[in-house]
């Protein structure tokens, strides 16, 4: 099928999903970028990515200044701008509450955003996380409600999974195969043509929407779940003495052993996505027993890796209360410098009640957003102090060319969450 001659489009939401996405099709086509977050749009308007996602002159390459141009990518926090789009992607995070509870209001307040605008003949492409069901059963009715257009019939839709890896600069958004899908198979037909025209590992269109939906909140659910077991793992074999990464790389020589490793799950999908699904499948009677056990278990694991720092340090003979610790790293993962849900925070807070005073330094992090989200203080420069305890909790390629000896008392502990210090650690989970 061929898609329309003059094709525009707005991507809703320019965060790490939104700009990356944003960009490749800017190659193409002309893109109009919008978000709510004025200094974020500010930002990329000069050519700079604050995420790291997208290198400061691939950015440069594609900006343009007007909406009048055949390909290229327009940032703007003006409605009015996205006007004369004919595809509308939503790239807004969907992040869970307090109580682990889906948080849709991102989504319902960009589907609202999208309804003011909507047309004739325009297509709603849905990219953020969601249960089955949240496409055609949440976001459809607010655009509806909005635009005062019949779905399926004067508009229609499509969902089609994000799969960015923050901070990954091997498996970028072309790189990824692309689930696709649509609200009809000609609109499913049409949205499937549209990326496979950039992705080029290529597309794969799932038969409904529901389909893309369930087939995206399991790829993380089943992450989730694998490094639960490997997370228990580590707890069992500490109590027997055995050393989990030495026990886990002799099992990975075996061809059908799955590769994973200990450590803390954090971030916008994997400590996220399963509470999605569970919350589905409850609301159809069903209560899911292996998805929230892993869930409990990876989410238990900052008091853990706290509570094995403070019985090293006791057995090295440092005073815990009162002792001053350095944490390497807050962001969720390494070379990122995200730092929703990150589980870094459990480890602190567990430290902090012990009676530790705990420095927090990363490079990578913002520290006013740190402050924000977490209400905690940070450093962006190596300390110049002598610290008790050193604890790698993020493993940035920066954390690795630093020489910890500057760094330790005469008689300190350095715990290495990441297991990348080999034998400059005292210990690792």
């Amino acid at each position: 099928m061929e898609l329309k001659n003059k094709v525009k489009i707005a991507v809703i939401g320019l965060g790490y999903v939104g700009l990356p996405l944003a960009r490749l099709f800017a190659t193409k086509y002309s893109v109009v970028g919008f978000d709510i977050n004025e200094s974020r749009v500010n930002s990329l308007r000069s050519g700079t990515d604050t995420t790291l996602e997208v290198e400061d002159e691939v950015l440069l390459e594609v900006l343009v200044t007007s909406l009048d141009n055949e390909k290229g990518l327009y940032c703007t926090t003006s409605i009015e701008d996205i006007e004369n789009c004919n595809y509308y992607i939503v790239t807004v995070p969907t992040p869970v509450d307090k109580n682990n509870r889906p948080d849709l209001t991102p989504l319902y307040k960009s589907s609202e955003t999208v309804g003011k605008v909507l047309k004739n003949g325009d297509i709603v492409i849905y990219e953020s996380t969601v249960y089955p069901g949240v496409t055609e059963e949440q976001c459809v009715p607010v655009l509806e409600r909005v635009s005062g257009l019949k779905f399926n019939e004067d508009f229609f839709a499509g969902y089609s999974p994000e799969r960015i890896n923050p901070g990954d600069k091997e498996h970028t958004v072309e790189k990824i195969l692309k689930v696709t899908s649509g609200s009809n198979p000609e609109i499913g037909q049409k949205v499937d043509e549209l990326y496979k025209s950039v992705i080029t590992a290529g597309t794969h269109l799932a038969p409904s929407i529901k389909v893309a939906e369930a087939a995206k909140v399991i790829e993380n659910s089943q992450r989730d779940i694998n490094i639960a077991f490997v997370n228990e793992l580590a707890k069992i074999f500490n109590l027997m003495n055995i050393d989990t990464q030495e026990v886990l790389a002799a099992a990975s020589t075996k061809w059908n052993f799955l590769p994973f490793k200990p450590g803390l799950v954090g971030g916008h999908c994997i400590g996220v996505d399963p509470y999605y699904l569970a919350q589905r499948a409850q609301e159809f009677g069903y209560h899911p027993e292996i998805i929230l056990a892993g869930r409990r278990l990876n989410d238990s694991m900052g008091e853990y890796v706290a509570s094995q720092i403070v019985k090293l340090m006791i057995k090295k003979g440092i005073s815990v209360n009162g002792a001053e610790l350095l944490m390497l790293g807050i962001t969720f993962k390494e070379n990122c410098p995200d730092v929703r849900n990150t589980k870094i925070v459990d480890v602190i807070k567990a430290l902090k009640d012990y009676g530790i005073a705990v420095t927090i330094f990363d490079p990578l992090a913002n520290s006013e957003e740190v402050n924000r989200e977490y209400k905690l203080e940070t450093i962006n420069s190596i300390p110049k102090e002598k610290f008790d305890a050193l604890v790698l909790g993020v493993a940035h390629s920066e954390f690795l060319q630093i020489d910890l000896s500057n760094l330790q008392k005469e008689k300190s502990l350095i715990y290495d969450v990441k297991g990348v210090l080999g034998a400059l650690a005292d210990n690792r989970l």
